[in-house]
């Protein structure tokens, strides 16, 4: 009898091992599908939401425009129901005023936080704090340290300035006087194509860097920067610029001295475009789209409603070159003068977009 009762028992415990095992596994897998599916959300947030958009500075053309697609996605969101309010700061260009207010909105307890960094670890911390707090946090164009956030969306600045440089390689046979144009230092967008750009230069020491420059993403004060080492460099053969405003500058600034144009890279900055088109400039280009700004909303929007969202979604970079320029310049009416021609954005590539992983 007692070792029927020491089987019985022995046989009872086993399946209850089984058992708790069991509910642990399945308690373990739903953490994870509910944390790989809204990661930084906590608590009881229902729609409509209300949207924090943290701007670093609003006076490029670039930043308006990218506003203006994260206003239209809100209009969008709200007329379905999903979003209330939208929230936007301006920290013209200060990091530490960029993170005031993102405190603010974190003290608001606002759904989500939309941010362009103006530092790429100067916000971690209260970046950090959003999603502790349960805030959707959406990082596009200039990127954070931390992953600490519902998604990070960019196109690969890497891919951006490897491919630039790459272009102008083979446009000047490997051998030549370049300058360099960056966005501003700290910037992680500026710095990471700069550091895209470096093995590629490694790789081909007969392209020299006579010198290079950081200036804001606007026409004057890269046209300023480069007609100074225009009175310096007498002897230039291409010009790798690593943005379209910088690039629209350096144009200008070659023609206002009465120089030859070179070789130079850029982006769809409509300036340069036409500027490329207008002087049968030797140019390669690629895009930075604006929708970026609307992507990063309806990203939070999908994550509070808890769909999966990746962690990073990365963004194609297009080619836009002797071949391609035409079909940009033909919707050039469409955009502010200073501004850049973005292609054409939808749900369903917002849904492509966030199905790749």
């Amino acid at each position: 009898m007692k070792n029927l009762e020491n089987g019985i028992s022995a046989s009872l415990r086993r399946r209850l091992l089984a058992g708790a095992a069991a509910a642990a596994a399945l308690l373990i897998f739903s953490a994870g599908t509910a944390s790989a599916a809204a990661n930084c959300i906590k608590g009881d947030r229902k729609a409509p939401y209300t949207i924090g958009w943290a701007n670093i500075y609003s006076v490029p053309t670039w930043m308006k425009q990218t506003e203006g697609t994260i206003t239209a996605e809100v209009e969008e969101l709200k007329k379905a129901g999903l979003v209330k309010d939208l929230m936007i700061t301006d920290a013209q260009g200060n990091a530490q005023t960029q993170i005031q207010h993102i405190q603010s909105m974190i003290d608001a307890n606002v759904d989500a936080i939309v941010v362009i960094a103006g530092s790429s670890n100067a916000l971690d911390r209260v970046i950090s704090d959003a999603c502790d707090k349960g805030i959707a946090v959406v990082n596009f164009d200039s990127l954070v340290n931390t992953d600490k956030v519902t998604a990070k969306i960019n196109t690969d600045s890497n891919e951006w300035g490897a491919t630039a440089a790459k272009w102008m390689v083979g446009q000047l046979g490997g051998k030549g006087k370049i300058i360099i144009m960056n966005g501003p230092a700290g910037i992680s967008v500026s710095d990471d194509r700069r550091k895209g750009a470096q093995p590629v230069l490694d790789a081909n020491p007969g392209l020299q860097v006579i010198t290079e420059t950081n200036t804001e993403y606007n026409v004057a004060p890269a046209q300023e920067a480069m007609t100074s080492l225009l009175f310096a460099n007498p002897e230039i053969d291409g010009v790798l610029s690593l943005g379209g405003a910088l690039s629209a500058g350096s144009v200008l600034a070659f023609e206002r001295q009465g120089r030859d144009q070179v070789p130079t890279t850029g982006e769809n900055a409509r300036q340069f475009l036409e500027l490329w088109k207008e002087k049968g400039l030797k140019g390669w280009a690629t895009m930075q789209p604006n929708w970026l700004g609307a992507l990063s909303v309806y990203t939070a929007v999908q994550a509070l409603e808890g769909k999966d969202v990746p962690a990073f979604v990365k963004v194609p970079l297009p080619v836009i070159d002797d071949s391609t320029i035409g079909s940009y310049l033909a919707r050039a009416d469409k955009f502010p003068a200073d501004g850049y021609i973005y292609s054409d954005y939808d749900k369903a590539l917002f849904d492509k977009l966030l199905a790749t992983k």
